[in-house]
């Protein structure tokens, strides 16, 4: 069991004894208590034991309670000092502040919630303000081992978001964009990266940033579409306290806290015309304005933006602005929905099986041939993340580690995806030779077989009246087979 916190020590100072009981009263069930009536009572209690806070009276006999805190600053540096007055003296309260380093000054009569919360928050501060002076001293005897921690971290993300990583199989129509990406990711350059939801967009962004000299900066994600456009410019660019109704402090936005590093746009097709030229304002000029404030802040960052929509046809439309579109489609990278690229689809869904049977405690787990070609057939209209969900399903459901087809969804055993799989539906060829014509026919009656009996090829076979040798070489010579 972990020892319990040491409880901070309060130290009043007062010359009437009502005060200090009141304060007392107060504090007490938090803090440990002591009070002095006088400076040099309240000396000797520091001389004899450490003090998180002084609540000290102006007025005072002898000397002033900010003459008795300027010797406190000098002696007692870490201990926070509090002024408690019945006066308004402007002379007292600037010596206060500019000679005895005064935390906070309370008037008479003071109000028990407030002078409670007040010695909280200045006894919060001086924890805090000894817990930096230790990592202070830690950064300055361990730099080289925090670079070495540093680096090793940095090389790692590197690695895990190299455009290597991103899987796909030989000759996929990803090649030629990782590679175009891998190009332009060493300069500074906007990107606008196109493709369907669910496509990857992201991993290609992040795969830029890390191999960008940018890396050793943050990378920071914002979904223009899951925000109201007030909210967008306040959670990008932030506020100022009171700015707007529920604005209760100051708040940093992301591109301040991405400066060094890259800001990643998701759906920015999806914003209106206000804050278009908001955004290309901080773009053209590097600096945001806080919402409420009157002062800029300079700002650097790369902007990468992503969009499921043609933004060129939103433009003639009149739904995007073009100067906007010029400023981030600097490069425009398209990702392939995965319907376009079906050879990918094995190497994702064996990585994904990975992935969701480490985390759902099934390490084990595996698709079988039938499983994956049943896979292979399906058109993904929610591309990778919809084949997430769909692996993810099977790995839970399914009674043993060897995943077969069974355990996935009736929309993917049926190979439809609603209207889009039907418009998508293989017909009757119109031209070819017989041949031709009929290898398309028989293509089409032992995909539609398999997946009526879910791609049991037993079952299978025995209807279609072949041997279990001869439907595999009809799978494999119709691409059928995973």
């Amino acid at each position: 069991m972990m020892p319990a916190a040491p409880v901070p020590t309060v130290l009043v100072i007062d010359d009437e004894v009502r005060s200090q009981d009141a304060i007392r009263r107060t504090l007490d069930e938090e803090f440990a208590v002591l009070t002095a009536s006088d400076a040099d009572e309240a000396r000797r209690q520091l001389e004899r034991q450490p003090v998180s806070v002084i609540l000290c009276d102006q007025r005072m006999p002898g000397e002033t309670g900010v003459t008795f805190l300027k010797e406190v600053r000098e002696r007692w540096p870490d201990t926070v000092r509090i002024v408690i007055s019945g006066y308004t003296d402007s002379e007292d309260i600037i010596a206060g502040i500019n000679d005895a380093g005064i935390y906070q000054y309370l008037l008479k009569p003071w109000v028990p919630d407030h002078l409670l919360r007040t010695v909280r928050d200045a006894a919060e501060a001086q924890m805090l303000q000894r817990d930096m002076n230790r990592l202070d001293l830690e950064l300055r005897t361990s730099t080289p081992v925090l670079r070495r921690r540093a680096a090793n971290k940095l090389e790692r993300a590197r690695t895990a978001f190299d455009f290597d990583r991103i899987e796909r199989a030989d000759g996929s129509p990803l090649d030629a964009v990782c590679e175009l990406a891998a190009r332009v990711a060493r300069y500074d350059l906007s990107l606008l990266v196109l493709g369907e939801s669910g496509s990857g967009k992201e991993l290609l962004a992040r795969a830029v940033h890390y191999a960008s000299p940018r890396a050793s900066g943050p990378f920071v994600v914002e979904n223009c579409a899951a925000i109201p456009d007030t909210l967008l410019e306040s959670e990008l660019f932030g506020h100022k306290r009171g700015a707007f109704t529920g604005a209760f402090e100051d708040h940093v936005g992301l591109f301040q806290r991405a400066n060094g590093g890259t800001v990643f746009l998701d759906e920015i097709g999806e914003t209106s015309a206000a804050f278009q030229l908001r955004l290309l304002r901080v773009l053209q000029e590097g600096e945001v304005r806080p919402v409420g404030s009157p002062r800029t802040v300079p700002v650097d960052v790369r902007v990468i933006a992503a969009t499921h929509r043609n933004l060129e046809q939103r433009v003639h439309e009149g739904h995007f602005r073009e100067d906007l579109f010029y400023r981030i489609a600097c490069v425009t990278l398209t990702v392939p929905p995965l319907r376009e690229r079906g050879g990918d689809i094995g190497p994702i869904a064996r990585r994904l099986v990975s992935e969701v049977g480490e985390a759902l405690g099934r390490p084990g787990a595996a698709l079988s041939d039938e499983a994956m070609a049943c896979l292979m057939t399906y058109p993904w209209p929610g591309n990778i993340r919809e084949l997430r969900n769909e692996i993810s399903r099977a790995v839970a459901l399914s009674a043993e580690d060897l995943i077969d087809g069974t355990a996935f969804s009736t929309r993917v055993l049926q190979g439809q995806a609603g209207r889009t799989a039907t418009a998508q539906s293989p017909s009757l060829p119109a031209s070819g030779t017989l041949a031709e014509r009929l290898d398309a026919i028989e293509a089409m009656l032992l995909r539609e077989t398999l997946l009526r009996n879910r791609w049991n090829k037993t079952r299978v076979a025995k209807e279609l009246g072949l041997s279990r040798v001869g439907l595999r070489g009809k799978m494999a010579r119709f691409g059928l087979e995973g």
